[in-house]
């Protein structure tokens, strides 16, 4: 953020750069310190396509939404919703039905003061101020319950989240607590950052972010669809972000590795 505003919360810590913050930064937000932009500075040195695979990570989260809509979906719980910027959930579901509703959760404090200007009036949309490796609190959260209805299908999206969950934090069990919570029906989007495409070096990006409030575990593709569990992908399946369902005329990638992110969509039936 170029000049810093009254309301940013006194608990952050402005000289750590922070993966929300970060990635408000890559999408051309301005809600961002300068710590973090430079730090994405010393990212880009490493992984020149940070800002594509930010891009096209943005770009899947709106085709998954848009997705879930067409096949009835109206609904959605957002896990590490992140900073608000053009195309969140709520506008693409309240175009597409002004009935929809939106539920986001995110700890990092400037993702969560933004949001909950943002959403300020509306009864269709909250922001849960919570950690989504505890399940338990974020489903039953009242604002939660007060929003979605849980006895109905769910979009539930987990865009860019999973690989910040670390191995000591159960992942597995983490996502299963939220396959389980939501009813038939449901569908489950996820992005997972990578290290099987040797061009993204996950490896030193890892390492890099260690030096960030947010560690990140890289997971190879069997990780991932462990994360699935037994719900059943939709085509195209398991891909990178500019592979999953183009819209038609877009102009792809020559090389969907350097998406860096895999990408996909389950049902739970």
């Amino acid at each position: 953020m170029s000049q810093q505003t009254n309301w940013v919360p006194t608990s952050v810590d402005l000289s750590r750069p922070s993966a929300a913050r970060m990635y408000d930064h890559l999408l051309g937000g301005n809600h961002n310190f300068a710590a973090d932009r430079e730090f994405i500075e010393r990212l880009i040195k490493i992984q020149p396509e940070a800002k594509r695979v930010a891009v096209m990570n943005r770009a899947f989260l709106r085709r998954a939404v848009l997705f879930m809509i067409e096949r009835g979906i109206r609904q959605f719980l957002d896990l590490g919703s992140g900073i608000p910027t053009v195309g969140n959930v709520h506008e693409i579901a309240e175009a597409a039905d002004p009935g929809s509703r939106v539920v986001y959760v995110d700890n990092e404090y400037v993702a969560v003061a933004h949001s909950q200007l943002l959403l300020e009036g509306n009864e269709k949309a909250v922001m849960v101020h919570a950690d989504v490796t505890t399940p338990g609190l974020v489903l039953q959260n009242e604002h939660a319950r007060r929003v979605l209805d849980f006895d109905q299908p769910i979009g539930l999206l987990a865009v860019t989240i999973g690989h910040y969950i670390l191995d000591e934090q159960d992942p597995v069990g983490v996502f299963a607590a939220y396959r389980d919570a939501i009813a038939t029906g449901s569908y489950l989007a996820i992005t997972h950052f990578t290290d099987d495409f040797a061009v993204i070096r996950g490896e030193q990006l890892t390492r890099e972010m260690r030096k960030s409030q947010n560690n990140v575990r890289a997971r190879s593709r069997a990780e991932v669809l462990q994360l699935f569990g037994g719900f059943e992908l939709v085509e195209p399946g398991l891909v990178t972000t500019s592979r999953w369902r183009p819209e038609q005329g877009t102009e792809l990638p020559e090389d969907p590795e350097k998406d860096g992110l895999y990408a996909g969509v389950a049902r739970k039936s």
